[in-house]
C-alpha cells in the first residue's frame, strides 16, 4: 500500500470561540520539510494535552474525502469543510478507517510511524464547524482518522509517500476497532484479543481489558 501526502498542517494554540479556551485545531498548510519527532511534528501545538498530543498521539491522520459527509449534512459550514480543518496534520485522499489497521507501521520521508489508535470525536468539533452534534456524527459514522506514534525520527512533507512497511493486526482495521468499542454489549473476548493487538495505544488496551472484565462480571 503506498499513498501521496496531499497536504502538511501545523498550528500553534490559539483561543478556541466564543470561549476563548486554548486549542491546536487551528493549523495552515506548510510547504518544504517538516521534522517529526516522538512528540509530533516541529511547530505544531496542542491546547489540551491531556487529550491531545504525546507519544501515541503524535501525528493526527484525517481522510479529505470525510469533510464532503460533513458539508452534506451541514449545509451552512460547506465552505468551511475541507482539509486541516479539523485539526489533522496529514491529508490524504484514498485511505480511509477501513484501509488501515491498529499497529500498522508505515515510512513516511525519512520516518518511520505506526498506527496506535483512532482520534475520539470532541466538542471542539462542534465549534470549528459551527454545527450542533458535529462530533456526534463523526463518531457515529466512523469517520474519526487516526493516530499515529513515531518510532523513527525524520522529515516529511507534502509529496511524500506513505509506504506500509509492516502489518501486524490485519483482522482490525481502525474501522474495526471503532466499531467494536462503541457497540452496546460487545463480545468480551474480542476486547480482550484487541487488547493484546501489538501497536495499540497502551491507555487504549486497558480500557478493552477493563471493558471485557465488567462485561464478564456482570454477565455479558
Amino acid at each position: 500500500m503506498s499513498i501521496t501526502i496531499d497536504q502538511l498542517f501545523i498550528g500553534r494554540v490559539q483561543p478556541m470561540l466564543p470561549e476563548g479556551g486554548p486549542t491546536g485545531i487551528y493549523k495552515a498548510a506548510v510547504a518544504g520539510r517538516v521534522m517529526l519527532t516522538s512528540s509530533g511534528l516541529e511547530g505544531d501545538e496542542q491546547g489540551d494535552l491531556r487529550h491531545h498530543g504525546g507519544p501515541h498521539k503524535a501525528l493526527h491522520h484525517y481522510p479529505v474525502e470525510h469533510y464532503a459527509l460533513l458539508a452534506e449534512e451541514w449545509p451552512h459550514c460547506a465552505g468551511l469543510a475541507g482539509a486541516g480543518v479539523l485539526g489533522e496534520n496529514i491529508s490524504t485522499r484514498g485511505l480511509t478507517e477501513h484501509d488501515v489497521f491498529i499497529g500498522d507501521i508505515y515510512r513516511i520521508g525519512e520516518a518511520r510511524v505506526q498506527l496506535s489508535q483512532p482520534r475520539s470525536p470532541c466538542w471542539k468539533i462542534d465549534r470549528r464547524l459551527g454545527a450542533d452534534k458535529a462530533s456526534r456524527f463523526v463518531e457515529a459514522a466512523g469517520i474519526t482518522g487516526w493516530y499515529y506514534r513515531v518510532l523513527t525520527p525524520g522529515t516529511i512533507a507534502a509529496g511524500d509517500r506513505i509506504e506500509l512497511e509492516e502489518r501486524p493486526n490485519p483482522w482490525l482495521s481502525v474501522a474495526h476497532y471503532w466499531d467494536s468499542i462503541t457497540a452496546h454489549r460487545p463480545d468480551p473476548a474480542l476486547f480482550r484479543r484487541i487488547a493484546e493487538a501489538p501497536g495499540l495505544a497502551p491507555d487504549k488496551a486497558e480500557r478493552c481489558r477493563d471493558r471485557a472484565a465488567w462485561l464478564e462480571q456482570n454477565g455479558a
